[in-house]
């Protein structure tokens, strides 16, 4: 399969980039990666595009997924792999090489920019499920977003208490779906605006304090996967993928033998 990148032409490359990669409704798959999710013997890249083979029904997705680029080293790998691809500009003081250790400023603020660029693809008229490069795809997600337009946006949880209407189940910005429309719009306008008022906060902690005052109300869980740092993240999720192999190979009519593997890795990121 062979895609273009930024092709030139009347449209700007953001909106060259979107029409490319948007299906039919006007809705893509939207990642963003750095020169750390690109480089090393098994990129963070690789993996999550592993997911997409791997996956049930889910290698027709990356037709429709873009991906965002921080930096040149991560724009050309993408070009490289001839996937649909966007070169975003990093505001000044906002360093985009290198791996983000959860929490660090450098991590705030390039979580931040990823909100300015989503609120400006919502702008455009686009939807967009946006998915952290460390969410395994192992089955297609579409089935359970709602067609029901009157839901706006579905997002993930860190912890899943039974009840999808509850605003006690965390959530978790690394995989979401949201629909262009005046009403997400001005979410996202209201979420930014709090931004210079969050010094030290992550933009998911913001937008959780929203949902908690009622700022919107209907969310919807899908899984996600994380943790502090890349070389964890990569741990863990390969023995994701290794768990999926092996319970693909299983027959129909028989359930995997044993447990997920635990995430050591992950854990083990977290102690100083």
């Amino acid at each position: 399969m062979c895609y273009k990148c930024n092709v030139t032409s009347n449209k700007d490359a953001l909106e060259e980039a979107l029409s490319e990669a948007s299906m039919e409704n006007k809705t893509v798959v939207i990642a963003i990666v750095n020169k750390a999710y690109v480089e090393g013997d098994k990129p963070m890249l690789d993996l999550f595009l592993d997911s997409f083979w791997l996956g049930e029904d889910t290698r027709k997705w990356v037709d429709h997924l873009l991906l965002v680029a921080v930096d040149e080293t991560s724009f050309e790998r993408c070009k490289f792999l001839r996937l649909h691809c966007y070169r975003l500009q990093m505001d000044d003081g906002v360093d985009s090489n290198g791996e983000k250790v959860y929490m660090s400023d450098s991590f705030i603020k390039m979580m931040w920019r990823r909100t300015l660029f989503l609120r400006e693809v919502l702008k455009r008229g686009y939807s967009f499920v946006f998915t952290d490069t460390d969410v395994m795809w192992l089955r297609n997600p579409f089935p359970m977003l709602s067609q029901n337009e009157r839901i706006d946006l579905q997002i993930s949880t860190d912890n899943f208490n039974g009840n999808e209407w509850s605003e006690d189940n965390p959530i978790n910005t690394g995989f979401y779906f949201i629909r262009s429309n005046n009403k997400t719009m001005s979410l996202f306008d209201a979420w930014y605006a709090m931004k210079n008022n969050s010094v030290g906060i992550k933009e998911q902690d913001v937008l959780s304090n929203m949902m908690h005052e009622g700022v919107f109300k209907a969310v919807r869980t899908v899984h996600a996967n994380c943790c502090r740092t890349i070389s964890a993240k990569l741990t863990d999720l390969m023995a994701v993928i290794h768990d999926w192999e092996r319970y693909k190979r299983a027959s129909t009519n028989e359930s995997l033998s044993t447990a997920w593997s635990s995430h050591v890795a992950c854990s083990d990121s977290w102690k100083s």
